[in-house]
Formats: C-alpha cells, structure tokens, sequence
C-alpha cells in the first residue's frame, strides 16, 4: 500500500493539484450557458480565462498577492454576481467615478452618447436563422471600443435607468444582450474583488442540445 502511494496515487495528487491551482491563479476557462452576452457570446461557447490580466491571486482564494492593472471600459471579465454568488461574464461598460445612465438603450458614459452603427452580418451567421427576425443588432462605441449588441424589442426589459456615479474600487457591468441579461442594473455596482479575470477569446464553441455540432469558426477566436 506505500509503494502504491509513493509511486502510482502521490504523483497523480501533486499533479491534480498543479493542474487545480494554474486554474484558480492563472489560466481557466468558462462555459458559457446563457445567451446574455449575445451577440458575442454564445450559449455553448467555452470562453478562455486571462486571470492574470489583472493581478495574481492565492490560488483557491480572492487574495491578491499583487495587482498591475485593472479592468478598462469595453473589457469582457468573469466575476462573482453579488446578488447569489454565480459565476458571470459580463462587459464592463462604467469604471469607478464613471457617471452611467440609459436612456431607451441608448448609453451615456460621462455625459458622452455611445455611437450606434449597423453590424456586420457574419458576427450573427453562427445565430440560429429563426431567432434572428425577432433582435435587433449594432456595432456600440464606447470611448473609443467598439463590440456588438443586441435588442429584443418584444420583451419587458430595463432600457432605461438614471445617471449615477460609479463607486471607487466597483465597476457596472452590463451584457450585450440587452434586454436579457442580468447585470448592473438589477444587483448593482461589481466589486473589484470580484473579478475573476478578463475572458480574451473562445476556446471551443458547441450548440447547445447538440453537443457534438461544432461551431468551427469560432474556435480559437478573440472576443472584442
């Protein structure tokens, strides 16, 4: 029984260990299982963790052994929802002393109207053809980055909300998916704390109920 522990099952648990601790500290990834960052997002895309991008945590913990940036309007990060605790991915769209607000979807950050224009068809190809009739997309610019979005005209939705300033050391996310998702607008200010790292691309990307149906051309693909 030692020598099976020396040789065979204590090499396999420092392994596992390694394999567990470069995830929580350093690289992960997310599966993605709601639509909430549509159009950039899909449901089925399994999104790739940068959680150094920030700052370098304990792994298994939220302890920052030390921190060399912080998350920039436009970032897609991966964080904790303050209202239960899950695990999210959202886009932060207000840094703190940002002052936000919506008007009928329409984004102002600090005074400053975001700019809508059309958005290409081949960011929505992988979208099933029967849903698309019922959204509405554009290409959103926000001080200087631009990333898709998307409405769902038909749905009850929070489209608008007054200004407010955003706290020091919290951020407001919200997902692209506008008028379904819960972000900022329902559970508030995100705490920087939170913020598990920055979601960089898509690692693999399935259908969702037809799990050997792959999305070829998002695999290894950037997010904006």
């Amino acid at each position: 029984m030692l020598r099976f522990w020396k040789q065979e099952l204590r090499p396999l648990l420092i392994m596992a260990l390694v394999l567990f601790a470069f995830r929580s500290a350093i690289a992960d990834w997310y599966d993605v299982p709601t639509g909430s960052m549509k159009p950039t997002i899909l449901e089925g895309d399994r999104v790739f963790v940068h959680k150094t991008a920030y700052d370098l945590k304990v792994p298994f913990t939220k302890w920052h052994l030390a921190e060399w940036g912080n998350p920039e309007r436009g970032d897609i990060v991966v964080c904790y929802s303050p209202a239960d605790g899950i695990r999210l991915v959202k886009r932060v769209v207000a840094v703190p002393g940002d002052r936000v607000e919506l008007r009928e979807n329409q984004l102002l950050v600090n005074g400053k109207k975001a700019d809508y224009a059309p958005l290409e068809s081949e960011i929505t190809k992988d979208m099933p053809a029967k849903e698309l009739p019922h959204y509405r997309f554009a290409e959103e610019t926000v001080a200087g980055r631009k990333h898709p979005v998307m409405f769902i005209p038909e749905i009850n939705a929070l489209r608008s909300f007054p200004e407010t300033t955003v706290p020091q050391g919290e951020y407001f996310m919200m997902g692209d998916n506008r008028d379904n998702s819960q972000d900022s607008r329902y559970f508030g200010f995100i705490k920087r704390g939170e913020i598990m790292g920055e979601a960089v691309g898509i690692a693999t990307s399935f259908e969702q109920g037809h799990w050997f149906k792959a999305r070829w051309s998002r695999f290894f693909s950037e997010l904006p």
